[in-house]
């Protein structure tokens, strides 16, 4: 049986039933047709979004996850080409790391569980690069179950409408899933659809810098916006280093040269390319598996 996660099915007040509902119906016309929330799309090709889509933006996800689909539509078409092919297909999607997890996954979904995607979330989260929020998405945007799905602009829709508060702060998983749980309507397709919407809301209206609270379905419900939106003072996340000139740059120049490759690339033909950052993006590249040594140089990784 799937894994289930405590909810409160029934402790739903009238006010949160109202403010979910009010998402809900406002997603039935509002969601944007991205390929991946099609009827007829498969698990498969849900995981492969969740994927994409860890701190990537939609834009840059959707030709490159079209692609992906079209080439392995299946995890056992994956899993039978060489984890360079993922890496090489990944292009500049970022955090190439992902790649690997997604061709590892893939194996591991043919090897355990005969080519299909789980639906259990313990099986889930066994899958290399598959944490608890990942998880829990493929879990209720492909089939259905009913999880609390709780990402960026879902903390920041939850923190404004029933927290009264401009930012949502730093996260805290139980916080941050109780407070969805207690939003959760109890009917599964609406709590799919819920999930979805909330993500939708924040990402499209209530967000981050110019929220369009004038275009908002429950604005009218709106804790924040009814405090007269009162800035933000509390704690803040750190901000990520630039990546103009940082060791993750770095990272990016060396695997577009070994992308573009099919042969060893020479130290030398690398180090035109990266200042004295190489050493150490090489040495990040090899430890996470991103890259090989072998006579010549370095290459992607076989398997």
């Amino acid at each position: 049986m799937p894994t289930r996660e405590p909810a409160a099915e029934t402790g739903t007040t009238d006010a949160t039933a109202a403010l979910s509902g009010a998402i809900v119906d406002w997603f039935a016309h509002a969601a944007r047709p991205l390929p991946w929330r099609a009827a007829d799309v498969s698990p498969w090709a849900v995981l492969v979004s969740e994927f994409m889509l860890q701190q990537t933006q939609v834009a840059r996800v959707q030709p490159r996850w079209e692609e992906w689909i079209r080439r392995w539509p299946t995890p056992a078409d994956l899993a039978a080409a060489p984890a360079s092919d993922a890496v090489r297909a990944w292009d500049r999607l970022g955090y190439p790391r992902r790649a690997l997890w997604l061709h590892r996954a893939a194996t591991e979904i043919v090897e355990r569980h005969g080519g299909e995607v789980p639906c259990d979330l313990d099986a889930l989260s066994a899958l290399q690069g598959i944490g608890p929020y990942t998880a829990r998405a493929i879990a209720a945007f492909a089939f259905g179950e009913r999880h609390p799905v709780v990402d960026t602009n879902t903390r920041r829709v939850i923190a404004r409408a029933v927290g009264g508060v401009a930012e949502a702060g730093p996260p805290s998983t139980r916080r941050d899933l109780d407070a969805m749980s207690a939003l959760l309507p109890p009917d599964r397709a609406r709590a799919r659809a819920f999930n979805a919407g909330a993500m939708e809301l924040g990402a499209t209206v209530c967000v981050a810098r110019a929220p369009r609270c004038d275009d908002c379905p429950i604005a009218d419900r709106c804790a924040w916006r009814a405090a007269g939106y009162p800035a933000y003072d509390g704690p803040r996340r750190a901000r990520q280093a630039r990546f103009a000139g940082s060791d993750r740059e770095a990272r990016g120049l060396v695997l577009r040269e070994l992308r573009a490759a099919h042969r060893p690339v020479a130290l030398e033909e690398l180090a035109r390319v990266v200042d004295d950052r190489l050493d150490r993006a090489l040495e990040g590249l090899v430890a996470d598996g991103l890259a090989v040594r072998v006579d010549g140089g370095y290459v992607l990784p076989d398997s």
